[in-house]
Parts: structure tokens; sequence; C-alpha cells
């Protein structure tokens, strides 16, 4: 993050009015809706249930939003970035079973990106039916509505691709005029009937959960907890606009939301007994309480903040899946930064994946009512799983560890009870959230454990013991020039020993003569944007091994990093220069590069147990279609060996093979 989010400004503020808010902001649009059609329509509702489902979304957002995540979470910054893998980067060290959470939740965020699209712009879409001259031309049919929004979703993703610049200057104006406009109807439907002010007692959201006239019961929190959606994405996306900037301008959004639905509560108080309302179908509280001859300005208003809304999701989506990438939980996905924004990337195949998803949702459940349904029950997973982290940051912070396990319990205990009324939603369509979830969860859990499975039984062998024979491979004459210089990606260097398979390759696969050898490893950073080295030539010219640090953001172009590298080290006269007698570039000092990738097959000598083998399979399989090393550390322009080695892991079968004594 820079310097410059960190500091309060307008245009900072209204950056997070654009980027952080797009979630919890069009959540007036479908979250009273759904509590009244729940409970059976207006006409089974009454003043107390509208105070009371008025005062329990006042108290989530105070509770949930205000105090855990703006007040709490946000101080857990990792170097200014947010998010459960920025947080889990901070905690990690706690214990090695802190990964769990961290991926369960990843994984239910991400689920929960597919639903939003889905749910805001068909929202948004079915709005029209209040427009009479839309009426008269569609009347009722659904399959306009499933139509337009389909095209919109389209339009969205396909836009992924060319960067988001121009249209996210934009956003941040759209929105503040977004929450301006929800306050101001707000307020010209709740002046009318000043007593809803009531629901701010938090008697009154006690009282409606125990109420007969409550027909969910404690389930009727599944649809309060849709006001709170958007409240990870203030955490996940500080790094887009600094924790102050969101502190400041949260305020403002909340008074906003908070007086929309009262104004919607006002306007049920008036409405509830109303023959002619009672028997419109799908009835949206949100569009009805607009102004006279407003129903045109209000969809097309609405549908920008859906746009909005998703928008920001699906960035903050390719944010989470880069950093799952990079903390090895995920395999490589090719990734473009098509714009000039900072943390602004593409991942095609998640764009394509989420495009898809999304729209077979719109064309299944095709009304908002049905996609309601199945909101929300994957977020309190992620918020359950943030406030897990949350305790080992509290303890590892300073804090006692009393007063952090009495924090998480408090909100672990409020978080559990809306994920139980959540979990109602499953049949209705909570199944496909967790379906998304637990597939990506799986996926991750392959990825990790098959990590460990290899790095468990590494085979290493120390550099220095090879150093007499490198020193006569590289000055034989008799065997050809291989390259310059060579280089190998190695996936770990721990003093002078590396994996076997890259001193095989060099000596016993094919002798590869060469002025330089270079091992190169990458660690990811527990921070962002680390860009730091450590080199050693073990006291050779012929020698270098170099560590790269770099952060979980940041990009992983080692060719560009290895050429600041080998310049630096003749300039200091660590290496001798390499002249070309042959080159486009005058007086050029260094040589070609060689990088030799090795490519791993499970080896049928290896012995391991079934589930083991069964995980490294599938591995392999996810490997061999994920982006190539040679594309992901961005090396499509340099000379690039693939070698295939096989993948000796654990015990190897012992043959017994039995001579005959017959004479041939």
């Amino acid at each position: 993050m820079t310097k410059k989010m960190n500091k309060v400004s307008f245009a900072g503020l209204l950056v997070a009015m654009g980027v952080v808010y797009g979630d919890i902001g069009t959540s007036p649009l479908y979250v009273m809706k759904a509590i009244v059609e729940e409970n059976g329509g207006l006409k089974s509702i009454n003043p107390d249930f509208i105070l009371g489902a008025v005062s329990l979304i006042f108290w989530t957002l105070t509770l949930l939003t205000t105090i855990k995540y703006v007040l709490i979470a946000l101080n857990a910054d990792n170097h200014g970035e947010g998010g459960i893998f920025s947080l889990y980067t901070l905690v990690r060290k706690s214990g090695k079973y802190i990964i769990v959470p961290a991926m369960i939740g990843g994984a239910a965020l991400l689920a929960d990106g597919v639903l939003t699209p889905a749910v805001t712009v068909t929202t948004a879409i079915e709005g029209l039916r209040g427009i009479p001259s839309f009426v008269d031309r569609f009347g009722m049919d659904q399959n306009i509505i499933v139509i337009i929004t389909l095209v919109i979703i389209l339009v969205l993703f396909a836009i992924q691709r060319f960067g988001t610049d121009f249209v996210g200057k934009a956003f941040g104006p759209i929105m503040f005029l977004w929450f301006t406009f929800l306050g101001l109807v707000g307020i010209i439907n709740f002046s009318g009937d000043l007593s809803v002010i009531r629901a701010l007692n938090p008697i009154y959201a006690l009282r409606l959960l125990t109420s007969p006239e409550n027909k969910l019961g404690l389930f009727i929190l599944g649809n309060i907890f849709l006001a709170t959606t958007g409240a990870e994405a203030l955490y996940s996306d500080m790094g887009h606009v600094g924790k102050k900037n969101i502190r400041i301008s949260w305020p403002y959004v909340k008074i906003c939301l908070v007086l929309n639905y009262f104004g919607q509560a006002a306007w049920l108080m008036k409405a509830y007994r109303n023959p002619e309302m009672q028997a419109i179908e799908h009835l949206n509280p949100f569009f009805q309480i607009l102004p006279a001859g407003w129903m045109v300005f209000g969809v097309i208003f609405a549908t920008l903040a859906a746009v909005i809304a998703s928008q920001a999701l699906l960035s903050g989506s390719f944010t989470l899946v880069s950093e799952a990438i990079k903390l090895k939980l995920l395999p490589r996905l090719k990734i473009m930064y098509p714009g000039k924004s900072i943390g602004q990337m593409y991942i095609p195949a998640v764009n394509l994946i989420l495009w898809i998803a999304c729209s077979l949702i719109v064309l299944t459940f095709r009304t908002s009512s049905h996609m309601e349904a199945a909101y929300g029950l994957s977020i309190t997973v992620t918020m359950l799983m943030t406030t897990i982290l949350l305790y080992f940051y509290l303890v590892q912070s300073g804090r006692s560890r009393i007063l952090s396990l009495l924090t998480t319990l408090f909100f672990g205990l409020i978080e559990s009870i809306f994920f139980l009324s959540s979990v109602a939603k499953f049949f209705r369509g909570g199944f496909v959230a967790v379906a998304i979830a637990l597939v990506i969860l799986v996926l991750m859990t392959i990825w990790e454990r098959g990590n460990i499975i290899q790095e468990k039984v590494a085979e290493e062998v120390d550099l220095k013991e090879y150093l007499p024979q490198l020193a006569a491979l590289k000055d034989d004459n008799s065997i050809p020039i291989y390259q310059t210089n060579v280089v190998f990606l190695v996936p770990r260097i721990e003093g002078n020993m590396v994996g076997r398979q890259f001193v095989y390759s060099i000596l016993d696969k094919q002798p590869k003569r060469a002025n330089v050898y270079w091992f190169v490893n990458v660690e990811v950073t527990d921070e962002p944007f680390t860009q730091e080295f450590e080199v050693d030539t073990m006291g050779t010219d012929f020698i270098v091994k170099v560590k790269f640090f770099l952060g979980f953001r940041s990009k992983q172009e080692v060719n560009v990093y290895i050429r600041q590298i080998i310049h630096d080290l003749m300039k200091d006269g660590r290496l001798p220069k390499q002249p070309q007698r042959y080159s486009l570039t005058p007086g050029r000092e260094v040589g070609d590069f060689q990088f030799v990738l090795i490519q791993e097959e499970l080896s049928n000598n290896t012995v391991l147990d079934h589930w083991e083998r069964q995980i490294m399979q599938a591995k392999l399989f996810i490997k061999s279609h994920a982006i190539s090393p040679q594309k992901w550390f961005g090396l499509e322009y340099s000379e690039v060996k693939y070698e295939t080695i096989p993948l000796v892991i654990g015990k190897t079968r012992k043959t017994r093979l039995k001579e005959r004594k017959e004479k041939i």
C-alpha cells in the first residue's frame, strides 16, 4: 500500500466509497424484501415485527461491522494489507493448524463472490417492474429480467481483461451519490413516521426473536445477516484505500444505510394493511419508498451500484486467489496487470469460472428471492474463521489471553448464531455456496498437503561436495559449452543444501558445461510488497545461490531480477565479465542464459499409502493444467528447457528377480 493511502484525503475517502462499500451498500436492495417475504408477506407483519427487524439490522451493523471490523480487525493490518490471508501471514507462527481456518475462510469468501453479482444485479433489474411502461410492454415475464441480468453480467466480466482504471475513477463519486441517495430517500419516508426511531432500542430486536409474529423464529437472522455481508470487504480491501479512510468514511455510510432501512420501515408501517400493496408479487420496499417519478432513476442508480459492488468483489477475488497462490495454497494461474491502479490484476481462469458459475446461478434460480436463499451462508463461515484468527492476533499483539478469549467468544457466539440460522437456507439454495466452497477447499487441501508430502521426504545434497566436479566440468574443453549461464529454479535452499535432482541434471542427465551455475529460490514473505534478495557465490566465480524474498502481492519476475543481480556481481568483481563477440548490443558483457525447469512425474517405484498417492497424483494432475513455471516467473522470452524426472517419495519398491539356471 502506498503512503498516499495511509493519509486521510478527500480522494482517499471517495476511493473507499467506490472500492470498499459496494457489497454492503447494495444490501438495502434486498434485505427488507427478504425479511418480509420469508415471513409470509405484508399481511403477516405488524409494527412490532417491523421495529424488531430494523432493530436487528441496526445492531448487527453496529456489533459486527462497526465494532468487529472497523474498530478491531482493521488494526490487524499486514503492512497496510488486510483480508483473511494477510491476517493468516501475521499469525501463522502461532501453530501449524492456523492454516485450516485461513483455507476454510478463503474458500468460503470466494464462493460468496459467485453469488454477489447474481443477487445484486438481478434485484436491481427487477425494479423495472415498478415502471408502468416496462410492465405494459413486457408484463411480469421473468425471462426478460434474466436476459437483461445475463447481458450486464457478461459485459461486467468481459471488461475485466481491459482494466478498469477509467471506470474505477468514477466508482467513488457514484457510490458517494448512491449513499446520499439512500439517506435522502430514507429521510423522506422516515420523517413521516419518526416513531420508527424506537428501533434503536435493542429490546425490540430481542423480543422479535421470540415473538409469535416472527414465523421463522431464530432463523430470521439468516435474512438479517444479509445487511452485513459486505463487512469482510472492509477488511479485505484495506490495502487499496487505507484504514483511516475506511474509519472516517464508514460513519457516513452507516448513517445513510440506517436512514434507508428506517425509511423502508416507516413505509411498511403504513402499507402492511393496504390490500393493494399486499397483492403485489415479490414486493420490494426499497423501490416502493421511492417518490413518484423517481423509479426510472432509482432502477438505473441501483443497477450502477450493483455493477460497482460486483466489480469490487471481482477485484477482491483476483487479489484473494493471487495471495493464495503465493502462499502455496493454490496452483499457479496466469495473472495479468492490465491497469495502472495499485494492486489491480486480472486472472483469466478465475474470471471465466466466476462468470460461468454466476450465469448458471441466474439461469437456475431466476428470481432474486430464490438467490437470497443461497446468499449469506458462506460469508458467515468466513467471518467465523476471521474471528478465530483474530484471537491469535490479539494475543500476539500483547493483549491478555482472557480479554482476547472473551472478545473472540463474544463475536464467535454472535456469528455462530447467524451461521446456524443461515444453515436453514441449505436446502433452499445454500447448498450451492457450500458446494462451491468445498470444491475450492478440496483444491487448496490437495495442493497444500501435496507440498507437505514432497517437502517431508525431499532428498537434498550438499553443493560443497560437488564443487570439484562442477569446476572440472566448467573447464572441460572436451564437452561443448551448453550455455554461458545455466539457471535452476529450486523450491528450497537451506545453507548449501539443494534438491538432488538439480545436481543430477548438471552431472548425470546431460553434462551441462557452463560459465556460471545459478540456483534460484523464491520465498514468499509475510509482508505484501517485499522485494529483497540474498546472494552467495560459495567463494567461487561459477556458483551463484540466490534467494529472493518477495511479498505475497509482488510479481515474481525472476528473469528481470537475475539480470540486475549479475550486473551487481560483475561490478563488485565477484563474477567475471562475459564479453559477447556477436551481439546487437556493442560491448555486451553479460552472456546468454538457459533456464532449466524440472518437471515431476510420480514414480511407479514410490511406496505411499493410498491417500498420499491419491493426493500426489491429484496435485500433479492439477499442476499439469495450471500455468507453466516459464510464464509464472516471467521467462516467456528466455531460453527454457524442460526436463522430466521421476518423483520418488518415501520408500521405493524392492525388486526380487530370480535368475533362471537353464542355459539359453
